[in-house]
């Protein structure tokens, strides 16, 4: 895989004593972020016209898919919105020069128009996701469809053999299969270099602030309307392991719970929100009025206007209205904090998943041990170390530009090359594919209500 000299040199000088691989190219120093950089794969075709797509959801998902019809419009174009925030509608509406005859408050009303489109982006929450993919294959579309597939695994199915039966291609957003990091992880491991893979530790630190933001205070605090844990956050690294591995999962087990995002872990004194005065904000490491007002982190879920001058008025207003500026230790929140899962596949390879809300860092670690070798990586390189010859190779893919090692857009180009050459194995998360990591989720989430160990049967 092609690596900048800039980043050669950091790699070099990071892994003191490393055996760098060869191979390393004089590319431009954005090569991984270059999207056009993958014409270069031989199943690129460049499209007659761009794929036109209609997006349902304009939060942040539908907007960072549909900024790639923004930055390669011959390759995409959006035609169509359904949003029912109209703030947000009419800035998706803005970017993507929408008419308003395609623009739509509601998912449904898309559907009450006779086929408009090549295919549907659906980033709708994630409880909304049935229906509008399944008024899509009725209407013939392709789907670009957000994970998790659905919070039922009837739901799920259901999507899966409604495509089958239709032959629509879908999607499904498990975009780390499309980062170069863990793309080259996985062909190192396939390919022999560790000898025969024996088991996997991997880890996804989801930083305290994330957590608090989005499973305590945010959209996804309740598991019931929306998704455990396990799926809402964590399907990608069920998929990722699946997916590396290349064998199918047959047990798991789970366990975690809800430990400190408790009302009896509340500091003294402490009031309903953090606009109240309450004596332990300033020293409250998830003080709404530091995070939101004085840092300006995550604000982007408050569509802020446009005005700068007016921006620090509409936080506070916020906070003093929704979720996002009540105290974390009075929330109705119900999602586990800590959560670990174990994991047998076919062949006796292992597995243990950690998900930790409690880190001062994101960005995922892996470990892996193989019968000849191990790999050690932070999702931006990793290393792997020969018990051969002793030697240690570094491989750096890292990537700027998405939260995703690189995988957003990626996966985006694969879905629209897969809509232009008709060929859906020209993707790698396709729903057939998908849908095993999901049940695998739905097992783990059984077990961790239970305490026994799950079957995994797909």
């Amino acid at each position: 895989m092609p690596i900048s000299r800039r980043k050669l040199l950091q790699t070099l000088g990071a892994a003191a004593g490393a055996t760098v691989l060869s191979g390393f190219t004089d590319a431009s120093e954005n090569y991984f972020e270059d999207i056009p950089a993958l014409d270069r794969h031989p199943n690129f075709v460049k499209p007659a016209r761009p794929v036109t797509v209609i997006t349902l959801g304009a939060g942040n998902r539908g907007n960072v898919y549909g900024n790639f019809a923004a930055t390669y419009p011959e390759e995409m174009d959006i035609v169509g919105v359904a949003e029912p925030i109209p703030i947000r509608n009419e800035r998706y509406s803005k970017k993507h020069n929408i008419p308003d005859a395609n623009r739509f408050d509601t998912w449904e009303r898309v559907f009450e128009r006779p086929k408009f489109a090549d295919a549907v982006i659906i980033s709708t929450p994630d409880n909304l996701h049935y229906g509008p993919c399944m008024a899509a294959l009725k209407a013939g579309y392709d789907i670009l469809l957000e994970k998790p597939i659905s919070p039922s695994e009837k739901e799920c199915r259901d999507i899966l053999a409604l495509a089958k039966k239709t032959g629509r291609i879908i999607a499904v957003c498990h975009v780390l299969r499309y980062a170069p990091y863990f793309v080259k992880l996985r062909e190192t491991i396939q390919s022999g270099a560790i000898g025969e893979l024996i088991s996997i530790q991997h880890l996804e630190p989801i930083e305290h602030i994330h957590m608090s933001h989005s499973y305590v205070r945010g959209n996804w605090h309740d598991r019931n309307a929306t998704n455990p844990i396990i799926l809402a956050k964590s399907c990608h690294d069920l998929d990722i392991l699946r997916w590396i591995v290349g064998k199918p999962c047959t047990k798991i087990v789970a366990m975690g719970s809800l430990k400190w995002f408790r009302s009896e872990n509340a500091p003294a004194g402490r009031t309903a929100r953090c606009t109240d005065g309450c004596p332990a904000e300033a020293t409250c490491p998830y003080s709404a009025l530091k995070i939101y007002y004085r840092e300006r982190q995550r604000t982007h879920v408050f569509d802020l206007p446009e005005e700068k001058e007016k921006q620090g008025d509409y936080i506070l207003d916020k906070l003093r209205t929704t979720n996002y500026g009540r105290c974390v230790y009075h929330m109705d929140n119900n999602q586990e904090d800590h959560y670990i899962t174990s994991m047998q596949f076919e062949g006796g390879v292992t597995a243990s998943f950690s998900m930790e809300a409690f880190t001062s860092y994101e960005g995922r670690r892996t470990r892996v041990m193989g019968s000849m070798g191990d790999i050690v990586g932070d999702m931006e390189k990793f290393t792997l170390t020969d018990f051969r010859t002793g030697k240690s190779t570094v491989f750096d893919s890292s990537v700027a530009g998405d939260m995703h090692a690189g995988g957003d857009w990626r996966l985006v180009r694969d879905w629209l090359q897969a809509i232009t050459q008709h060929n859906p194995a020209l993707l790698t998360s396709t729903i057939d594919a998908s849908i095993e990591s999901h049940v695998m989720g739905f097992m783990a989430d059984k077990s961790i209500k239970t305490g026994k160990v799950k079957e995994v049967k797909v």
